[in-house]
């Protein structure tokens, strides 16, 4: 097994689909020749193609478009919106259009679309860049939206996607690209979409993340662990659905919660999470459940980011405070 980063996972992965299936493609804005403004589809191009991997206009609307017509017609498209904040501009296509085509045919046609977006703060990025959009579209029936926090988790999810006849919209953290290796098995392998995993088992509290916060909860645990405080962390891999079994097992073990989000507060992935617990599962708590997010304003300027996304520190803090209730 090699080791590889965050993002060179990914490229594995969509080796692997484009060299198993001659009806998937990759487009988007630099995707082809350059490889993407962060180098994700490097060397795709050459390998499979200008007809396989192909760059567009500066036009997302027109890249949403374009995949519906192609899934409409047999083919698996793999677009790229080259930063979420850019999903604005086709927010009909992910709402209005691919995600109703099940129902409105009656379960007749699929919309086998898999739309990379990277997001995420860390990176002093500009403005539109860094924004945690998954609040937008979590609510979107007939949309799956993943977000792989580790290598491991990106590679085989992405292949699951490609292979999923649901829309995906697949969440690439920016600060998680080269930040961590891991070592991937060659060739392919796939990961569930729909299923959240413990990262770290422990019997005192539970900390519920996504993307570059689990690694922020990890670092947590390990800090509670010199204490004799036994911390376990999941990693919900899925925004939607959500994977509310492994939660309420684990919330029944530790008695104690926390919820953690780098997006802003208000109806948010963890929100649902929180509202879950209190509906299904709040006579295994002694504590109530807490909740570490963003504050409820625009994503900053890069130079305040820092003291605006949660970090470890904020998480610590809330996690003793739920201890000691």
């Amino acid at each position: 097994m090699a080791k590889l980063t965050y993002i060179k996972a990914i490229t594995d992965g969509l080796d692997v689909v484009l060299g198993e299936d001659p009806k998937t493609l990759i487009f988007g804005e630099d995707v082809g020749k350059n490889g993407g403004v962060f180098r994700t589809t490097q060397g795709l191009q050459d390998k499979y193609g200008e007809d396989r991997v192909f760059d567009t206009p500066l036009a997302e609307s027109g890249i949403l478009g374009l995949s519906i017509g192609l899934a409409a017609t047999g083919w698996r498209p793999i677009p790229e919106i080259q930063f979420m904040g850019f999903t604005f501009e086709a927010v009909d296509s992910l709402g209005g259009q691919m995600s109703r085509e099940r129902f409105r045919f009656s379960g007749k046609r699929s919309m086998p679309i898999t739309v990379r977006t990277p997001f995420g703060g860390g990176t002093h990025t500009a403005e539109m860049h860094a924004d945690n959009l998954e609040n937008y579209y979590v609510g979107t029936p007939g949309l799956r939206v993943v977000t792989p926090a580790n290598p491991y988790d990106a590679k085989g999810m992405i292949i699951s996607a490609v292979e999923n006849n649901d829309p995906v919209l697949f969440m690439e953290n920016l600060k998680l690209y080269r930040s961590m290796k891991d070592e991937i098995p060659e060739g392919k392998y796939t990961v569930p979409l729909d299923t959240a995993k413990v990262v770290r088992e422990g019997t005192d509290i539970t900390i519920v993340a996504y993307s570059a916060e689990v690694n922020e909860s990890l670092k947590v645990a390990d800090k509670l662990a010199k204490e004799n405080i036994s911390a376990e962390v999941i990693d919900l891999r899925s925004l939607s659905p959500i994977d509310t079994d492994t939660i309420f097992k684990s919330v029944e073990k530790t008695h104690k919660v926390v919820v953690v989000q780098e997006a802003q507060k208000m109806a948010g992935v963890g929100a649902q999470v929180t509202a879950e617990i209190a509906e299904h599962a709040i006579m295994n708590l002694d504590a109530p459940i807490g909740r570490v997010a963003a504050p409820d304003s625009v994503y900053p300027w890069a130079q305040v980011e820092n003291d605006w996304i949660p970090n470890a520190d904020d998480i610590e803090e809330k996690a003793r405070e739920i201890l000691n209730y």
